[in-house]
């Protein structure tokens, strides 16, 4: 078996060393952000300083602004104050038509106590939209995603999808799936509700 040559071992070591490199640089510095939406800090009327903004617990809501089906324009930054729950939904999605009544229900009981429900509808015809809420009574906001901008800002990848923020802008919860009557109540539990 014929030894590499003097040149070839240098190669191989020089290339080992650039990837040694460059997992070292990965490992102290870690990985480039998916999005710009995820990576600035924010400071939200001066209270919060240097949260990330994320759409996972513990990271500050990324704020979107949608319009509802009057054509109003609704922002989450219009809630702050209160515990925000945003349920990103469909028409087509059956689990998502069973939860609603359930946060119509909590809507209804707790909105003067500082709670809201805004159902974030994932690019339905606006009119679809209408027959659903009216059908299941809801006097909630919904409001229209037109292309899912707002579902990719918040990385839903599965319907229902649902993010609770406390009053301050902070995301305490992210659920993927159907929320139960008793994980819906614990969740607001911790809330303070």
């Amino acid at each position: 078996m014929d030894r590499p040559s003097l040149k070839r071992q240098l190669n191989y070591l020089l290339i080992g060393l650039l990837i040694g490199a460059a997992f070292t640089v990965v490992i102290a510095f870690g990985l480039p952000e998916r999005d710009s939406q995820s990576a600035p800090t924010a400071t939200p009327g001066g209270e919060l300083s240097g949260i990330a903004v994320a759409p996972q617990a513990g990271a500050l809501a990324p704020a979107f602004t949608l319009q509802d089906l009057d054509g109003k324009s609704i922002s989450l930054s219009d809630f702050h104050g209160q515990v925000v729950l945003l349920n990103f939904w469909a028409v087509w999605c059956s689990p998502c038509l069973v939860e609603m009544p359930m946060f119509e229900a909590r809507y209804q009981s707790l909105k003067d106590d500082g709670f809201i429900v805004l159902g974030v509808n994932f690019d339905d015809p606006p009119e679809d939209v209408r027959i659903y809420g009216e059908a299941l009574e809801l006097t909630f906001p919904l409001v229209l995603d037109p292309g899912g901008v707002v579902q990719d800002l918040y990385r839903i990848r599965g319907y229902p999808s649902s993010v609770i923020i406390d009053g301050d802008g902070v995301v305490q919860v992210v659920q993927v799936g159907l929320m139960t009557d008793e994980q819906l109540d614990g969740y607001l539990e911790e809330m303070g509700f």
